[in-house]
């Protein structure tokens, strides 16, 4: 009788002691799933501010370094041909330099076609330079320019706007 009796105690102050035990990890469970909750919130409310400036710097700089906007904007500084070839890849390369820590906001996906659309136009400004002599006027290797934009189906910049509006629209 008495070894009954001991053993329904212990028997008892084991459920008793496995009751306390799923409380408290319940407990436990329920904050730190809140705490991570906050601090998710947290990261959000800080890097969604970065990661939409990057889309919109990115958004910019795929509009700068379009053919037309480069030539209105550069072919009054060249002399030649070839200095306007310079200015061009020039001015690409120092937008691109400015604005590559903005890849770390963006997917991977996103980045390779701004890169890609980077570097068709520098790719369509070396074929038409190619076609025309170095002391040329800068407007004849400006009309090359256009026609080898005009000859393309898709033009670089606008597969990877399209693309970034995408993303953007997947953030929200």
């Amino acid at each position: 009788m008495e070894y009954q009796l001991i053993l329904a105690f212990l028997l008892l102050g084991g459920i008793v002691t496995f009751g306390i035990y799923m409380t408290i990890t319940t407990v436990a469970d329920k904050i730190f799933e809140r705490k991570k909750l906050d601090i998710r919130s947290k990261n959000v409310e800080i890097t969604l501010p970065l990661r939409l400036q990057a889309y919109e710097r990115m958004c910019l700089f795929l509009e700068r370094i379009t053919p037309s906007n480069l030539l209105l904007r550069l072919v009054p500084s060249a002399m030649s041909a070839l200095e306007l070839q310079q200015i061009l890849l020039q001015e690409i390369r120092d937008e691109y330099n400015h604005n590559v820590a903005q890849q770390l906001y963006m997917s991977t996906h996103a980045w390779e076609q701004i890169t890609n659309a980077m570097n068709e136009t520098v790719a369509v400004i070396n074929q038409a330079a190619t076609e025309v002599t170095a002391e040329a006027p800068p407007s004849d290797l400006a009309k090359k320019i256009f026609s080898h934009v005009i000859e393309k189906e898709v033009q670089p910049a606008s597969h990877a706007l399209k693309v970034l509006k995408e993303e953007i629209r997947g953030i929200f």
